[in-house]
């Protein structure tokens, strides 16, 4: 009887030992009835370590590989480079998803369908939905064109300093079509005011417990922090203004199952899993 060769994935960052991956995805493979080894994978914080990594990996058999910080720009363009990026990864300037595709290397970002995702699964509307996201880092990037796929109307991007939140939107727009023809707004933080249908931090303010500098008069119906594991002062905020409130956990089981289903072809259903 031939024994049956686990397939092999890794998640590579610095640092790496807090991962959640492994234990994630061995689910995700008990789930799918295959047999798989997830490890972690410390990597020196330089492109050329990285690139090392990632070839040692895939020339040794290796299947799939996730990204996490602070490698995700770097993944992108060793993909540029050498190989292929999706639409969502070539948008949002970053990857997280790594495998061979046709002989070659492949970038994806399954982050922003991710949070996408989440935010159906809880039944939040999207189809003409007025979004506000606080920050202008890669996690604003990463979720604007899956947002605007999904159907929402207006898109405003608040950042503490306005400059940056003015050269992402000329970014993305840059980028996109999809994101240019939306046409979306930018402000400073503390300007931020108004009535939205929903609000996202994707800045990580608040995990030390600090509070955004944000208007009475914003409100939303629906607001969301992609930090989770902690109680969150944005959610907080709104919960006591009367709306519905999310942490990022379901975003990143569903970016995960992404992943996996990249990898494996296997669709997984997310809230089977616990960590």
């Amino acid at each position: 009887m031939s024994q049956i060769i686990p397939q092999h994935f890794i998640v590579i960052g610095n640092p790496i030992a807090h991962s959640k991956s492994p234990e994630i995805h061995q689910q995700f493979a008990k789930q799918a009835q295959l047999q798989i080894r997830y490890n972690r994978q410390y990597c020196p914080d330089n492109a050329a370590s990285f690139n090392a990594v990632v070839n040692a990996f895939f020339n040794g058999g290796g299947i799939g590989a996730n990204v996490t910080v602070p490698f995700k720009q770097i993944a992108y363009q060793l993909c540029a480079e050498e190989g292929e990026i999706s639409a969502h990864a070539r948008v949002a300037g970053a990857v997280n998803t790594l495998m061979l595709k046709d002989g070659a290397l492949y970038g994806d970002n399954t982050d922003g369908q991710g949070f996408v995702n989440h935010l159906i699964s809880l039944d939040w509307p999207l189809k003409e939905a007025k979004v506000a996201i606080l920050g202008a880092g890669g996690a604003s990037r990463g979720v604007a064109l899956p947002l605007i796929e999904a159907g929402i109307s207006q898109l405003t991007i608040a950042n503490r300093t306005v400059s940056k939140a003015d050269d992402l939107v000329t970014q993305l727009s840059k980028a996109s079509p999809v994101i240019k023809a939306i046409a979306p707004n930018f402000c400073a933080l503390e300007q931020l005011h108004g009535e939205f249908d929903i609000i996202i931090n994707a800045t990580s303010i608040g995990l030390s417990g600090d509070k955004l500098p944000l208007q009475d008069s914003l409100n939303c119906h629906y607001a969301y922090d992609m930090m989770y594991g902690r109680q969150l002062p944005l959610l907080t905020h709104f919960s006591q203004k009367g709306a519905q409130v999310s942490d990022g956990y379901g975003m990143l089981l569903r970016q995960a199952a992404l992943s996996f289903q990249l990898w494996t072809g296997a669709i997984i259903d997310p809230t089977l899993t616990t960590i």
